[in-house]
């Protein structure tokens, strides 16, 4: 399964683990859909597939050259290593837009989900009775959620373990937004807001050579929630992908039409015009970060056509499904 990819590969390969990262934080969109519109998503789950029981024997042997080469560790390094830079990095740039511009960055992921439903279902080809009724039934779960009722915050380690499993999801399953799954388990703040802040706070701390945050009991208890979390991550990300693998071998095209159902009904999610419902308005304390908003649910409402700002969010919209065709053209053109 290891290929030897050139630079430009590499680097290319970096910048799609950003723009999944990037998705993955934002409530609606999911980081599998990206994964599958940019043509990484089988190797992603092919190579979390190889952290199986043969990979843990070559660990434990130590033989790491081995296990890096068995889980294919140089295209997971450079994916996850992109998606983490985004998360700490350049998802900060569209925390900001969100806030400044919300409109107009959930009409261009509103386009961009548009185009990825036409890029994933333009050469699905058989829709029979049966892939029919799997993508009504991933229509419907996506719609479903999209009007389910958030619970409130839970920090006990256990289902922080179990958010960590879920809230992965949005990496693994295209169309299932990971982070608005976790507003709906009332931990989307606690999770991606407040103990991230608090674990760059201390490692800020620690690099600068002050290891007093170790005897502060509200940053020990985000630290071990942040790590819980990427505890049930990493399992999540494991056994979602051991399942999925299988199936996807055994019914490939009863899965995609669910994933093509599971996108269509994220639009729900990801209509542009909505007032926001804000379950938190303010970053925490550790970092100086400006406000930032939370999604908590949405009021969808039908646009002002009279409004020269509707006209700009259609616009953006068209940028999003545009850019998805393009990348479509690109992709027959090198077939070709």
């Amino acid at each position: 399964m290891q290929q030897n990819r050139t630079l430009l590969q590499k680097g290319t390969l970096f910048l799609k683990g950003i723009a999944m990262g990037a998705a993955n934080k934002v409530p609606g969109v999911s980081g599998g859909t990206v994964s599958f519109v940019l043509g990484f998503y089988e190797e992603l789950i092919a190579s979390f597939r190889k952290v199986n029981s043969k990979a843990l024997k070559l660990l434990l042997r130590g033989d790491l050259k081995q296990f890096y080469n068995h889980i294919n560790g140089a295209f997971l390094v450079l994916v996850m290593g992109g998606s983490i830079f985004s998360y700490f990095g350049i998802s900060l740039v569209l925390d900001y837009f969100l806030l400044h511009y919300e409109l107009y960055v959930w009409s261009w992921f509103f386009g961009m989900i548009l185009g990825s439903i036409f890029y994933i279902g333009k050469g699905f080809g058989d829709w029979n009775r049966t892939n029919i009724s799997f993508l009504i039934l991933g229509i419907s779960v996506g719609i479903g959620i999209s009007f389910l009722t958030p619970a409130k915050e839970n920090d006990n380690l256990w289902f922080v373990f179990l958010c960590g499993i879920i809230g992965v999801s949005g990496m693994t399953l295209p169309g299932l937004s990971g982070s608005f799954i976790l507003i709906l388990l009332g931990n989307y703040v606690l999770l991606l807001v407040d103990a991230v802040n608090v674990f760059l706070g201390v490692l800020s701390e620690v690099l600068s050579g002050n290891f007093s945050a170790f005897k502060d009991a509200v940053k020990v208890k985000y630290l071990k929630i942040i790590l819980v979390f990427t505890g049930g991550s990493l399992f999540g990300l494991v056994s979602i992908s051991h399942v999925l693998g299988y199936v996807l071998k055994r019914w490939n095209q009863i899965v995609i039409s669910i994933i093509i159902g599971f996108i269509s009904g994220s639009l729900g999610i990801v209509w542009p015009w909505k007032k926001t419902i804000f379950l938190k308005e303010e970053g925490n304390f550790v970092l100086d970060l400006k406000q930032q908003k939370i999604v908590e649910n949405y009021e969808r409402f039908i646009p002002d056509f009279s409004l020269s700002e509707t006209w700009f969010a259609i616009f953006y919209s068209m940028l999003g499904l545009g850019l998805i065709l393009i990348l479509d053209f690109y992709e027959r053109k090198k077939e070709a």
